[in-house]
């Protein structure tokens, strides 16, 4: 019944975002599109659309794989350096290969991002001391460490105005023709749920995983490698979208609880959701003109965070 409202509101969401921006088409036109209208619907709402819902649900459910295997409820893309290490890897592809080819760029920001990411999991491995919130801080250390060195390169070839105006969370450019390397996050989501239940077990520790008869570190590096070319895809694509992988598979456990199997689709339906409904409301704000959904889901999920983090140490 939850999974139908969330469906259900998704669907009216996307009706609504249809219906928003600078050249008017009413509900009427969806039916009845003129050559101009259907351009519009084709080329600009449709694709961005599209790369909202995939973006939403990719994220969130790669947040969801991230905290199961890392048993943290605070470990996301971006607490555990996944994203600043696949920004690195842009950096990397647009200095040595300028003009490289964006499937060629995700490809870089992909072996980045996994590298990152192993980094951090055999950190987390080395400490003993796991509380949940010392946790996710040694990840954003790590993660400013890795920005820096991008930081520090940028000015260096000067590219830092382009980065940061790239990495910018940001829908607005999203058209026909550039946003359709997300689709390969689909049968990645696929295997996420395939996989659910061992991601379960490889989060129950690496002793309890072997002495049920799993590879745990063959199901350790599917679960990174989903959540690594999830993350360089929406980057590639979209730009960066911080704390949507962190507090959606919080929200989600709190009211359907820790199985993962159960709670994977209602994540990829309210990141959806989550996602959609911030992207409406920047550009609502200042109409016609757009906030950067970046920021949106910055300012909405940093106190969203700070919410859990009370939670968290109740």
């Amino acid at each position: 019944m939850k999974n139908f409202l969330m469906l259900l509101a998704l669907l009216v969401l996307s009706i609504f975002s249809l219906l928003i921006g600078v050249s008017d088409v009413s509900l009427i036109d969806l039916f009845n599109l003129s050559n101009e209208g259907l351009n519009i619907m084709l080329l600009t709402r449709l694709p961005r659309l599209v790369s909202i819902i995939v973006a939403g649900v990719g994220m969130s459910i790669s947040g969801l794989i991230m905290q199961q295997i890392s048993r943290n409820k605070f470990v996301s893309p971006t607490t555990a350096t996944t994203v600043d290490s696949a920004k690195l890897g842009v950096l990397v592809a647009l200095i040595i290969f300028s003009d490289a080819s964006p499937v060629n760029k995700m490809l870089i920001a992909f072996a980045f991002s996994m590298a990152g990411t192993f980094l951090f999991m055999y950190v987390l491995r080395r400490i003993k001391f796991k509380n949940i919130v010392f946790v996710p801080l040694v990840g954003l250390v790590l993660g400013s460490i890795i920005d820096s060195i991008s930081t520090y390169m940028a000015y260096s070839f000067d590219l830092i105005q382009n980065v940061n105006t790239w990495l910018m969370g940001d829908f607005s450019m999203i058209i026909k023709g550039r946003y359709e390397l997300l689709y390969i996050s689909i049968p990645l989501i696929i295997v996420a749920y395939i996989y659910a239940n061992k991601f379960t077990i490889v989060g129950m520790g690496e002793e309890f995983s072997i002495n049920l008869g799993l590879n745990y570190d063959q199901i350790l590096n599917i679960g990174i490698g989903i959540v690594a070319m999830i993350t360089s895809l929406v980057l590639i694509t979209v730009g960066r979208i911080p704390f949507l992988g962190l507090i959606i598979p919080n929200i989600v456990t709190i009211f359907m609880g820790d199985n993962m199997k159960k709670n994977i689709i209602p994540t990829a339906l309210f990141g959806a959701i989550f996602l959609l409904l911030s992207d409406i409301l920047g550009r609502l704000i200042i109409y016609p003109y757009e906030v950067s959904i970046s920021l949106i889901v910055g300012v909405i999920g940093s106190l969203i965070f700070l919410l859990l983090l009370k939670r968290g140490d109740r």
